[in-house]
């Protein structure tokens, strides 16, 4: 795959974008602290969510292009690619990811469940848009990763970790099905409103009635 990075470990990341590694299978990325970086195409050998700060313009992701706005998150899966149409241009990055290797899950229940997760599939037909108070406690979520990651490796880091990486997933099933729910509301709304024109434009018309 032409000028497509192949980006099989975490740290491989973290160099790309100059972040330092602190473990050697989860990074959470804070980009404000980033220098410039380019925009590339890649493919991961990790699951990554990116939480943009900023809009970025278009991105290719799989066969479908997203409009990445603010407060949006995207999630990729082992074996993925993202990019975007401006390759090479310099940009400041702001905002979040969290990236994390099928290796740290191996054993665990959450490696046993993460294909429930199906916001990972390309089938997904939209990006993730967060309100405010969502995005508070993603970023929360994220925080309490860091501080693990922070601390000095012992034999209960894994386990917080993975636990604290499920919690994360977990809040965003449940911003996916009140976004569903939101957007259903609306359409219903819409169609019931469509319908009472349509009685108010037969019962209220000159013409006669059959």
């Amino acid at each position: 795959m032409e000028n497509v990075l192949k980006l099989d470990r975490v740290e491989q990341y973290n160099d790309l974008v100059h972040y330092p590694t602190l473990h050697p299978l989860v990074s959470v990325i804070d980009f404000s602290q980033c220098p410039l970086c380019e925009r590339v195409r890649f493919c991961v050998g990790f699951y990554t969510v990116f939480l943009k700060d900023v809009k970025c313009g278009d991105i290719q992701y799989g066969r479908r292009t997203y409009d990445y706005q603010e407060g949006t998150l995207v999630f990729l899966a082992p074996g993925q690619c993202v990019g975007f149409d401006n390759r090479g241009v310099k940009f400041q990055p702001k905002g979040w990811a969290l990236l994390f290797h099928p290796d740290l899950l191996r054993g665990t229940q959450l490696g046993r469940n993460i294909r429930n997760y199906t916001f990972f599939s390309y089938e997904v037909r939209e990006a993730l848009h967060l309100s405010e108070q969502e995005r508070r406690t993603i970023l929360d979520c994220l925080h309490n990763i860091r501080h693990e990651l922070q601390h000095a490796i012992d034999r209960h880091s894994r386990t917080l970790i993975v636990s604290n990486i499920e919690m994360f997933l977990n809040y965003c099933v449940r911003f996916y099905d009140r976004q569903f729910i939101t957007r259903s509301d609306v359409a219903g709304k819409d169609i019931l409103a469509r319908f009472e024109r349509t009685l108010d434009d037969y019962f209220l018309s000159d013409k006669p009635q059959t």
